[in-house]
């Protein structure tokens, strides 16, 4: 078969195929140009799910009358310069678009008018293109003082096959609302409106740029309950920094959906984000449960390349062990700085009608909250602690101390009133099975085995960590196959795999000898958690198999080890319970990511009863 040549009309259709794949992208490719362009405002108006209509105008530099045709020419744009020397850099993008190819795409598929006044200049001026057909620029009215109307109406009309493939005009108003959430969620400073067959569906003004500004946006994008259970993030390694919010464990959400990337103020999907997540949080989350963030890297250009797919929605790091790193190391960080805080959401699920508070936190020594911020000072002692009088639950006399405290906890040597703890004083144990605690402002109710779950859990780990994982010898050492690539991932991870517990060795191509396995596993299938450990290093870069199996082995044992549900706790040993539980980090959820404890602050209850 001879090799011919396609006509300029049948490349610009396949082109437009990479770039506009439903009317969310050609929405995503507009609004990035108003971005580029310096606009403060965006607007965009969609009918018929964007495949009648789409509208974006902003007020950025707008168009001059000569820039209009070259605007819809392939591969021309005023994003990229030559160097001194002639040289067209790609590897130094700092914009969002670069390629020259939104729309001349869009106009190949669809009926485009581009209206625009530059700014500074007195007249305005405008263009169509219909299915790849350029008409000639001429004057045209427009509003605002400087910026561009750009219009797209019958979105593939001139490729009717690729309509068939269009899914719901509902599904792609949700899918061009999510695509207008990143962009905002990326720009706080920048205000958004949208509207949906003429309703208004989103509207964000514009934010201060910075930390607070950004958590506002989030906050109107995602909910004023992600604001009120996030926790920041900002760190720095080796020119890269990482900022941006990650929820609590116990605020975490049944799919993927609410993770978020931004690399240098753009919105990306990488699988590395996940992986990272999954991580971080693999020690607070069980399998089924997916943490929310926003988080947003700032690397030089020059270490990251935009250019891997026609849609700009993937990147490739220079150096993404490095990149993954920063985020597991600073969300961990910030995961042990949030002490025992739970998420506020806890006791509204829970309970209506009362709106917990989360504590804001801050570590002792062990990593707990308040003292860091100076914001918490116990009151004076007291001689005695003054208990219920009902018969309605459990009470034990506070002022007795005889009975034994439980086991792993040290003896009280004095009487102390711990009311203005965080976690307050116990007053009553109910259904042998909840603490119920008075603070200064509320009152707490403690699951007695979740959180005894998650103090014997953490005080397994810390033995783990400081004296080793033991190993067993495995009497017949095991040879599992590869494919070569996976051995060679897994062989490259030996030495952390042995710091586990796991001893491999390379068996000639596409095999690994398992010689150790780590004795907290008991008999286990050692070519099962290889093959996985290989899956891990494919899919996130990290041998999270094994690593997950060790803690599920201490979650399990922990569960077993701790106090259950129906034993009768003295006041000795709920104040312990209570006090341990603050000094020790991530005690606000169990080992399966469900909160400990409930707080209820008076105010709510006394709204509860009318008396506010």
């Amino acid at each position: 078969m001879p090799i011919r040549r396609l006509p300029p009309e049948t490349v610009n259709r396949i082109a437009a195929g990479e770039v506009v794949e439903r009317p969310a992208s050609a929405v995503k490719e507009l609004v990035e140009n108003a971005l580029d362009a310096g606009a403060s405002r965006v607007e965009v108006e969609a009918d018929g799910g964007g495949l009648t209509r789409i509208l974006v105008c902003d007020d950025g530099s707008g168009l001059a009358p000569e820039e209009l045709s070259l605007a819809v020419e392939r591969h021309a744009t005023s994003k990229l310069s030559p160097d001194a020397d002639g040289t067209w850099d790609l590897l130094h993008i700092s914009t969002l678009g670069f390629r020259g190819e939104a729309l001349p795409s869009i106009g190949s598929v669809a009926r485009l008018s581009i209206s625009s006044r530059a700014r500074g200049a007195s007249d305005a001026h405008a263009i169509l293109v219909e299915g790849g057909a350029t008409g000639d620029v001429g004057p045209a009215a427009f509003a605002g003082a400087h910026g561009a109307r750009v219009e797209v109406r019958d979105l593939f009309y001139a490729t009717p096959a690729r309509l068939k493939f269009m899914k719901s005009a509902r599904a792609e108003q949700m899918a061009i609302a999510e695509e207008l959430k990143r962009q905002a969620m990326a720009h706080e400073a920048v205000g958004f409106t949208l509207d949906l067959d003429g309703r208004r569906a989103l509207r964000l003004t514009a934010e201060h740029p910075g930390a607070d500004g950004r958590l506002a946006r989030l906050s109107a994008v995602l909910g004023r309950e992600f604001q009120d259970n996030a926790l920041a993030i900002d760190q720095e390694r080796e020119g890269i920094r990482l900022t941006g919010f990650a929820g609590l464990p116990t605020y975490s959400r049944g799919n993927a959906a609410h993770q978020y990337l931004f690399v240098n103020g753009r919105p990306v999907r990488d699988r590395l984000l996940q992986g990272a997540l999954r991580g971080a949080y693999a020690d607070y989350l069980a399998r089924d449960r997916h943490p929310t963030a926003a988080l947003y890297i700032e690397l030089d250009p020059t270490f990251v390349d935009v250019n891997v797919h026609p849609a700009k929605a993937e990147v490739r790091f220079r150096d993404p062990s490095m990149v993954r790193g920063l985020i597991i190391g600073a969300l961990r960080h910030a995961l042990a700085g949030a002490g025992h805080r739970a998420s506020t959401t806890v006791a509204s699920a829970a309970l209506a009608g009362f709106r917990p508070q989360g504590y804001q936190p801050g570590p002792s020594a062990a990593g707990f909250s308040a003292w860091q911020q100076g914001g918490w000072t116990p009151r004076a002692p007291t001689p005695s602690l003054p208990g219920m009088a009902e018969a309605t639950a459990r009470v034990e006399p506070m002022g007795d101390w005889s009975a034994p405290p439980l086991e792993g906890y040290g003896e009280t040597a004095a009487v102390i009133d711990p009311v203005d703890y965080p976690l307050g004083a116990a007053r009553a144990q109910v259904h042998e099975t909840y603490v119920v605690a008075q603070t200064r402002d509320g009152m707490v109710i403690v699951d007695q085995h979740a959180a005894h779950e998650r103090l014997v859990y953490e005080r397994m780990k810390r033995e783990m960590e400081s004296g080793g994982v033991v190993r067993q010898t495995l009497l017949l050492p095991q040879v599992v196959d590869l494919d070569p690539a996976e051995a060679d991932r897994v062989m490259a991870r030996a030495d952390e795999l042995a710091a586990l517990g796991l001893v491999i060795e390379a068996f000639g191509p596409g095999a690994v000898l398992v010689r150790e396995t780590p004795a907290l596993l008991g008999e286990t299938d050692a070519a099962g958690l290889i093959r996985d450990i290989a899956d891990d290093l494919a899919e996130n870069g990290q041998a999270l198999a094994l690593k997950e199996r060790l803690e599920e082995v201490c979650s399990t044992m922990a569960c077993h080890g701790s106090v259950r549900a129906g034993r009768r706790l003295t006041a000795a040993e709920m104040n312990a319970l209570l006090r341990e539980m603050e000094a020790t980090p991530h005690s606000g959820q169990c080992n399966h990511g469900r909160p400990t404890y409930v707080e209820l602050k008076l105010a709510d209850i006394e709204r509860l009863f009318g008396r506010r």
